[in-house]
């Protein structure tokens, strides 16, 4: 979408951009800490595990990578990005930074923001995409097997806070 158009009737109007701006980074991490703090009680060092990645990528112009980015009221209120995986020879892509704010929750968005991502991966070549979630995102979790993701791994460790029960879902393009 290059304009604001409203998603339901009733829902405020949304747009979905891939051109980064200044504030567009902070936005995105704050909103993972905040949210995921809020929903789930990680602490403060799961943004470490988003800054990096995040902040590398955003120096990069790799035009096989490419993030969305879902912004109400002229703020960015979601996002989903593929990226080159770190574990391949270039062959494999890595989804990432998949959130929405509540309030654009069950609306379609991040349905509509996978497809996308995904169609993208396969247009730019990628043979196969993966993600790392955890087991407590559920309606995440429900997206990707929709997508045709399997559950490859699950790892239950201390992290952010909390005992997590990391997961790997794999999807061959």
């Amino acid at each position: 979408m290059s304009s604001y158009e409203p998603i339901q009737d009733g829902m405020e109007a949304i747009a979905i951009r891939h051109a980064m701006r200044p504030g567009d980074l902070g936005r995105i991490l704050y909103l993972h800490g905040t949210l995921y703090a809020a929903e789930y009680g990680w602490d403060h060092t799961f943004e470490t595990d988003v800054v990096g990645p995040l902040a590398a990528f955003a120096m990069r112009k790799d035009p096989k990578e490419r993030i969305w980015l879902v912004e109400a009221q002229q703020r960015v209120d979601g996002s989903i990005a593929i990226v080159r995986s770190a574990e391949s020879d270039g062959s494999a892509a890595q989804l990432r930074w998949f959130l929405l704010h509540p309030r654009l929750r069950g609306h379609g968005i991040g349905r509509s923001i996978l497809g996308q991502a995904l169609e993208f991966a396969r247009r730019v070549g990628y043979r196969s995409v993966h993600l790392s979630t955890a087991r407590d995102l559920v309606a995440a979790a429900a997206l990707y097997r929709e997508a045709g993701f399997q559950l490859t791994e699950e790892v239950t460790h201390p992290l952010w806070g909390q005992v997590v029960c990391e997961q790997r879902y794999d999807l061959v393009l």
